[in-house]
C-alpha cells in the first residue's frame, strides 16, 4: 500500500494543504472535494488507487486544514477557489491531469478545465453537476437566496451547517447507514464551527448561483474539447438527482454514466466501487 504524505503549498501567499500518494511518474489524479467536506472524504480511496496513479487531493481554502483567511481579505467565491486551485497545481507541478469532481468540487474543476483544457485527461464527476436537471428540490431555499438576498433568506441558510444536517447529508439516502463512519461528518461539523466558518459558507451558498449561471459554459466546453468523462453518482443523493448524470451524455456522447445505490457522499459506502471504475475508465 502506497504511502500518503500530508503536505502543504504556498500559493500566492495562501497555504493549501493537501495529501499526496503514488509515483509523480504516473499519470495524476487531482481529487476536488464538496461541501462541507475536505481532502479527507477521499481517505479510503487513495490508497486504492496510489499503486498506478499520482493522486493528489487539496482542501479547498477556507476548508478543512487549508488557509482560513478572514472575509475581509479573501473572496470567497468559486471563481476566486478555483483561481487558487489552479494556481495550486502550478505552484507543486501538475501539467496534466485528470480531475475527480465532487459537490462544489464540480464548478471548480470546471472552471480549470474551462481555462485550462490542454491540461485535463480525463474527468471523473462523482455527483458533480453541470446540469439544471440535476437540481433537486432540496435547491429551493438556497434559490430564494439567490433571488433575495436578504438578511432574513441568509439567516435561514444557517441550518445547512449544524452538526445534525451535516450527518443528515451523510446518511440520506443510503440502505445502511450502519455503513457510513461517524468520523467524516464529524470532522466536517468541527470544520464548519470553526470561528467565522459560518458566513463564509453563507457567501459561497450565495454565490452559488454563479455556477448555474455558468452551465451553459461548462456545457459549451464539454461540447468543444470532448474530454472523457465518467459519471459516477449516488442516485439517491437529495441535491443533486440522476438526470443530472445522465445528461452528460447529451455534450458526451461516449460519456460513461454509473449509478450507485447510495446518497451524496457515496465514498462512504462504495469506495471500492468507484476505485474500480476509475481504474478501468483512466486506463481504457
Amino acid at each position: 500500500m502506497s504511502t500518503v504524505s500530508f503536505r502543504t503549498a504556498d500559493v500566492d501567499g495562501y497555504e493549501v494543504f493537501y495529501r499526496e500518494a503514488g509515483d509523480a511518474a504516473k499519470p495524476t489524479l487531482l481529487l476536488l472535494h464538496g461541501f462541507p467536506s475536505s481532502s479527507h472524504m477521499f481517505r479510503d480511496l487513495i490508497p486504492l488507487l496510489a499503486d498506478e496513479f499520482h493522486l493528489v487531493a487539496p482542501d479547498l481554502p477556507g476548508f478543512g486544514q487549508s488557509a482560513l483567511p478572514p472575509r475581509e481579505e479573501f473572496t470567497y467565491s468559486f471563481d476566486h477557489l478555483a483561481e487558487v486551485i489552479g494556481r495550486f497545481t502550478e505552484v507543486i507541478g501538475l501539467r496534466k491531469f485528470a480531475i475527480y469532481v465532487f459537490d462544489y468540487g464540480a464548478p471548480t474543476g470546471f472552471r480549470l478545465a474551462m481555462a485550462h483544457p490542454e491540461r485535463i485527461t480525463g474527468i471523473i464527476s462523482q455527483n458533480g453537476n453541470a446540469y439544471l436537471e440535476g437540481l433537486s428540490e432540496g435547491w429551493d431555499p438556497i434559490q430564494r437566496y439567490w433571488r433575495e438576498p436578504t438578511a432574513a433568506n441568509r439567516e435561514a441558510q444557517r441550518a445547512m451547517l449544524t452538526p445534525t444536517s451535516i450527518r443528515w447529508q451523510y446518511e440520506h439516502g443510503v440502505p445502511d447507514v450502519s455503513k457510513v463512519s461517524p468520523d467524516g461528518s464529524a470532522l466536517d461539523a468541527y470544520y464548519t464551527g470553526r470561528p467565522g466558518v459560518d458566513d463564509i459558507q453563507l457567501d459561497l451558498f450565495l454565490d452559488y448561483a454563479s455556477n448555474v449561471k455558468l452551465y451553459p459554459a461548462f456545457q459549451a466546453y464539454f461540447r468543444q474539447h470532448q474530454p472523457k468523462l465518467l459519471a459516477i453518482w449516488g442516485k439517491n443523493d437529495p441535491f443533486f438527482l440522476p438526470p443530472g448524470a445522465e445528461a452528460y451524455k447529451r455534450d458526451l456522447p461516449q460519456a460513461e454514466v454509473q449509478l450507485l445505490d447510495t446518497g451524496h457522499f457515496a465514498l462512504e459506502t462504495h469506495a471500492g466501487e468507484i476505485a474500480a471504475a476509475i481504474r478501468r475508465f483512466l486506463k481504457g
